[in-house]
């Protein structure tokens, strides 16, 4: 080994010699990013299915995603059951006071006219008033008592891990935002981390290719850094869960060092965008389940005609048979439930306050052991993590020869 050739070498180029931690830096930072951004983009598939073409990681397995973050949630963040029966029935009737009884009058005028449209014709306006008036007072008791049992056995009526779950897999770019903004220092981080990682291995690289002079040390170190940048930069987010100490120095893994930060910002979102009072109500009157509930209004609405109708049954009897009796109770019940969609929107400022979720939410994560927590932001990397690490040491490499044809030519 000639020191003295050497050094004249460095001396000679060195330009090029001062570029290659910096390149190297750069080649971090670039892979990275690149890293980063093959997680979250393209929304959908780009390319030739399946041999060619990329689709973001995370909207690619939104499914997966979203069916590991729902699981968190309804089983260490949210119990459907405790959450629900903080309504209460008779705060829901006084918020649906006014559209309620708007509801309640058009119904009975509707059927009333439809089925009975001469003997309604017939009865003076003070009568038809008193009428209208009575299933009115019967309305609030209703309500309430459905409210009651649905909040008891909202389980009958709403599937929680189907409606989360579609909220998520419908909008992929909502998925992404659950991780995106959740971990934002810790991408931040991920890239930055890159120039730092990158920095110190270009300067073994200068000493490598200083020594030897092989054309192959330049695409190698680029594989290297790419690769060693990728995988450091994600163990240290996670890694180590609990605080370790070496001499004067403390570490712990900026995710769960974050947990305060991280538990605000993931409940703001689940409560703002994912469990909110217009899914809930969505998911209620369309999910799965949905045909239990309207048997439970449609019950009680058939029980409130057959106890107004026992008022005046010599009346009844004379004028609705038992079928069109039958037929218009039925009538009744799907006009109700007509009615649904537009009336329960005067509840949900109220039921957004009583259900408090983002405060449920911040509360419980605070309370989970390190592992559960990892398990907020861990699946989105995990399982493709291998995907980000073989493309940042693939760019390194690329890089990394882009560097040899510069020096030799």
């Amino acid at each position: 080994m000639d020191i003295s050739a050497i050094l004249e070498d460095i001396r000679e180029h060195w330009h090029v010699y001062a570029t290659m931690p910096f390149i190297a830096a750069l080649i971090g930072y670039i892979t990275k990013r690149v890293a980063i951004e093959m997680m979250f983009r393209p929304l959908e598939f780009v390319g030739i299915k399946p041999l060619l073409g990329w689709q973001g990681v995370i909207p690619a397995n939104s499914r997966r995603m979203a069916t590991t973050a729902v699981d968190l949630l309804t089983k260490n963040l949210v119990d459907p059951q405790e959450i629900f029966s903080r309504l209460d029935p008779d705060e829901v009737v006084k918020e649906l006071e006014e559209p309620l009884l708007k509801a309640v009058e058009d119904v009975t005028r509707e059927v009333m006219e439809q089925y009975q449209p001469r003997l309604w014709e017939l009865l003076p306006t003070r009568a038809q008033r008193m009428l209208v008036d009575q299933v009115r007072a019967q309305a609030p008791k209703v309500v309430a008592r459905l409210m009651r049992e649905v909040s008891t056995n909202i389980d009958e009526v709403l599937d929680v891990n189907d409606m989360l779950i579609n909220a998520m897999v419908r909008d992929k770019s909502l998925t992404c935002r659950l991780i995106k903004e959740v971990a934002t220092p810790e991408l931040r981080f991920i890239a930055r981390s890159g120039i730092y990682f990158g920095f110190v291995i270009g300067l073994v690289q200068f000493v490598a290719w200083a020594l030897t002079k092989q054309p192959l040390i330049m695409p190698i170190f680029g594989f290297v850094t790419g690769f060693v940048t990728d995988w450091l930069a994600l163990k240290m987010i996670f890694y180590p869960r609990e605080p370790r100490r070496f001499l004067f120095f403390s570490w712990q893994g900026m995710f769960q060092k974050r947990r305060q930060a991280v538990a605000k910002d993931y409940g703001a979102l689940i409560a703002d965008e994912v469990l909110t009072v217009r899914n809930v109500m969505e998911a209620v009157l369309t999910g799965p389940k949905s045909d239990k509930l309207f048997a439970m209004i449609t019950r009680e609405v058939q029980r409130t005609i057959d106890a107004q109708a026992s008022i005046a049954k010599p009346l009844v009897a004379l004028t609705v048979g038992g079928v069109q009796y039958q037929e218009m109770k039925k009538a009744a019940a799907e006009k109700v439930i007509s009615y649904l969609p537009e009336t329960v929107k005067h509840v949900e400022s109220y039921a957004t306050d009583a259900l408090d979720v983002r405060n449920t939410i911040v509360t419980k994560m605070q309370q989970l052991t390190p592992l559960e927590f990892e398990g907020i932001l861990r699946p989105a990397f995990q399982q493709d993590e291998w995907k980000l690490i073989a493309v940042g040491a693939v760019i390194g490499g690329l890089v990394g020869e882009l560097q040899v044809l510069l020096l030799l030519h």
